[in-house]
C-alpha cells in the first residue's frame, strides 16, 4: 500500500460546530482530505465513497496518513492516527472523462 501524511489544520470551520466542548473531525472532512490526497499524488479521478467505515474519534491536530491502493474499479483506504486506525473504504474510479 502507498501512504501518505493527511493533514487537517486545527482551525478548520468545521470545528466550531462538531462538537462545542469535544470537537472531533467530521467524517465527510475526513474522506474530502483523504481523496484529495490520493488524488494528487496519483493523478487518478475519484468518483466518491463506495463504503466507509468511521472507528475512532480524530480531534483536532492529531497527525494522520492515509494508505491507499488501486483495486478493481476504485481505490482501497486505511486512515491512521499513529498505530490507530481511525476510517477505512473505498472510493470509486471516475470513469473516462468525468469530473474533468
Amino acid at each position: 500500500m502507498n501512504q501518505l501524511p493527511l493533514s487537517i489544520p486545527a482551525d478548520h470551520p468545521a470545528f466550531a460546530g462538531h462538537f462545542p466542548g469535544r470537537p472531533i473531525v467530521p467524517g465527510v472532512v475526513l474522506l474530502d482530505h483523504a481523496q484529495h490526497a490520493i488524488e494528487t499524488a496519483t493523478g487518478l479521478r475519484l468518483a466518491g465513497v463506495a463504503v466507509a467505515k468511521f472507528l475512532s474519534p480524530v480531534g483536532p491536530g492529531e497527525a494522520l496518513s492515509v494508505a491507499f491502493e488501486q483495486v478493481d474499479a476504485g481505490v482501497r483506504f486505511q486512515v491512521a492516527a499513529a498505530d490507530r486506525q481511525v476510517a477505512n473504504g473505498r472510493f470509486m474510479l471516475a470513469a473516462t472523462g468525468e469530473g474533468a
